[in-house]
């Protein structure tokens, strides 16, 4: 038999979102299998990217996150941006961006015939095939760099607004959507049943036509935008399970559901959802490199402000002499 069929080809690469927070955090919790993992593995700590940008980085995207959004909502191809409904407010010196408005599709298709009205004949034009998902359909690109919706929110919008050689006249748009917003019938109605206003759009993904190159045989994760580059790509999806079984040759998992739980505050949340994924994913993954099910974990930690990036391999998970390192510290 040869070695090529004695020695296992497949990997798996896990992408985890908001895992490092202080000791106190992580108060008794019993994760001594995430600790191991982050204690044993060959590790980089690279600048912080959105999850958006790694993503789109693994499947090799050539254009706008937009365009692989777009195509999963059945828009057809064209230069798109995400205008995703968010409400703005004012707090001290801040203008917080918030994600969750809980817009009905009735609502929404109201808010984008009302923004069509106002900017007919200035190449662009909305659309609302989610309720929350809103798009903008432009003639041409746009001179901007822009910020991803999950890495504005809950921040000052201020500070996240479009950049580059167009970003007067985006930031014009913002100024004219938020007053257009402010005094519409649909937010009349949403305030006076306890709503948060729909008052204002976050623009975000633009760029050329997507074109994508999965190397992954396999995705599964609990947020949309892993699926809507399965989608694209072609590999097959799964939403996120009870517990990790492997099911090919080269998996990527992704997990965003600590960064949920830390975005709304809740850190009790935050703490079962680290120690589901101890028990469900990091010790069914551990086990399964010693034995030699998988060949290779690859491991991206996103948050405060750097990307941890780990990688074992089977003797790696032996290698006991390395100590477990708090989550705290890093990898």
């Amino acid at each position: 038999m040869s070695d090529d069929k004695l020695s296992p080809v497949n990997c798996v690469h896990l992408i985890i979102v908001d895992l490092l927070l202080p000791r106190e955090a992580r108060a008794g919790l019993r994760i001594s299998a995430m600790e191991k993992i982050l204690a044993r593995g060959k590790r980089q700590t690279l600048p912080a990217i959105p999850v958006e940008t790694l993503l789109g980085d693994l499947f090799g995207l050539s254009g706008g996150t937009a365009s692989v959004c777009a195509a999963f909502d059945g828009l057809p191809k064209g230069i798109w941006m995400r205008a995703d409904p968010v409400h703005v407010r004012l707090e001290r010196d801040r203008v917080v961006l918030l994600p969750e408005v809980n817009v009905s599709n009735e609502e929404s298709s109201e808010f984008c015939a009302s923004l069509n009205a106002h900017f007919a004949g200035e190449g662009m034009e909305f659309f609302a095939p989610h309720a929350n998902r809103w798009y903008v359909r432009l003639e041409a690109l746009p001179g901007i760099e822009t910020v991803p919706l999950s890495q504005a929110a809950f921040c000052d919008m201020r500070e996240n607004l479009p950049e580059g050689g167009d970003e007067r006249r985006w930031r014009q748009i913002f100024n004219e959507i938020q007053m257009l917003l402010f005094a519409h019938p649909v937010n009349e109605m949403r305030e006076s049943s306890g709503e948060l206003p729909i008052n204002s759009v976050w623009f975000w993904g633009n760029g050329e036509i997507a074109r994508v190159s999965s190397p992954f045989d396999h995705v599964s994760g609990d947020d949309e935008l892993s699926e809507m580059f399965a989608s694209f790509s072609g590999t097959p999806f799964s939403r996120w399970g009870k517990q990790w079984r492997g099911s090919s040759e080269n998996e990527l998992l992704v997990y965003t559901g600590l960064r949920r739980a830390l975005q709304r505050g809740d850190l009790s949340a935050w703490q079962k959802a680290l120690q589901d994924f101890e028990n469900d994913y990091a010790r069914p993954l551990l086990q399964a490199l010693r034995q030699g099910r998988i060949s290779r974990l690859n491991l991206d930690i996103l948050g405060a402000g750097h990307l941890h990036r780990l990688t074992l391999e089977r003797m790696d998970a032996w290698a006991f002499w390395r100590n477990s390192r708090l989550l705290e510290e890093g990898p």
